[in-house]
């Protein structure tokens, strides 16, 4: 066991490493792409294009211009914004964490228990009136955009419902720190997962159903009832705990992409100043130490996620362990 963690770990490393080089090329490297240039604005003079060079180290070579960057993003960690001159951007990515973090850690809860019961209830029930309603319910959340259900949410409790006893209780938009009031963090932080979530519970209750349903046709179901076992106890102590191997998958990429910064719309429709955020408005401006320092955030986040994957099929399925 020791020896599949060191090796995910490792492996973790070398995919890290991977993806700052690719980024830093994209950023620094592609043709026509010139960070002083954008530094220094536009019709700025070639003397001014010089100083901006020698002032961000951006006239030495594109690997002393990546070492420059990795420690000062790693080590010294007083990597500073192009466009905000002097403004430092790990403390920037530090404050955001926590509201990504805040934000799918609560949507992941939800999607994951009702998915996973839809799901269950819906293998169980195959055929009938309750799976055709759910099912179809679940395709629904899947189809709604993400920006669309956070806005309708946003119009009733922050509007047309807000005075009603339905709505009074949701803050006013923003993130509501959780040290200051856990009570508002968790009002504030309500609606945002449930529009996060919406999608998922659609989409985590269909795939779970198909492998259920799946699951309960093989050799091993069938043993199972041989010995009497009730239908029941098979679903959830053996269709299911294979089964969960998919899902866990899923679960493994889509949270480590929310938290990565993929959860942007939600952040953008709620005004919560998260990850996504942080790096849509580095994107507008260009600003490219805070894109990178966001785009390795992230990347870290996805990765880690996978390692953690890798790590839960060894629990959940003992024939990797005797592959590895």
């Amino acid at each position: 066991m020791l020896g599949i963690v060191l090796g995910r770990l490792g492996h973790m490393f070398f995919v890290m490493l991977g993806i700052s080089i690719i980024v830093f090329l994209i950023f620094f490297a592609t043709p026509g792409s010139d960070p002083a240039a954008r530094i220094a604005g536009r019709n700025a003079s070639p003397e001014t294009l010089i100083a901006v060079r020698t002032s961000f180290g951006l006239d030495k070579p594109l690997p002393v211009q990546y070492a420059i960057l990795m420690k000062k993003l790693f080590v010294t960690r007083d990597l500073t914004s192009f466009v905000n001159r002097g403004q430092e951007v790990i403390p920037e990515v530090l404050q955001a964490a926590p509201v990504t973090l805040s934000l799918v850690t609560g949507a992941a809860v939800i999607w994951m228990v009702l998915g996973v019961g839809i799901g269950l209830l819906s293998a169980a029930t195959r055929g009938s009136v309750l799976d055709r309603v759910l099912m179809a319910l679940g395709l629904i959340g899947i189809s709604m955009p993400v920006y669309w259900v956070g806005e309708i949410l946003n119009l009733l409790s922050q509007s047309r419902l807000h005075d009603t006893v339905l709505f009074s209780w949701v803050p006013a938009l923003g993130y509501h720190s959780f040290a200051s009031n856990p009570l508002t963090w968790f009002q504030g932080l309500v609606i945002p997962w449930v529009t996060l979530a919406v999608m998922y519970i659609g989409l985590y209750g269909r795939v779970l159903r198909a492998n259920l349903i799946e699951a309960m046709q093989e050799d091993y179901i069938r043993t199972a009832r041989a010995k009497g076992l009730s239908e029941t106890r098979i679903l959830l102590h053996h269709a299911l705990r294979t089964s969960l191997i998919t899902l866990v998958t899923l679960f493994g990429l889509d949270f480590g992409a929310l938290v990565g910064g993929a959860a942007v719309l939600t952040e953008v429709v709620f005004g919560l100043p998260g990850i996504g955020k942080l790096t849509y408005d580095a994107l507008q401006n260009l600003d490219l130490p805070v894109i990178m320092a966001t785009v390795i955030y992230g990347s870290f986040f996805v990765v880690m996620a996978n390692a953690a994957v890798d790590l839960l099929y060894v629990v959940l399925d003992p024939r990797v362990r005797r592959d590895d």
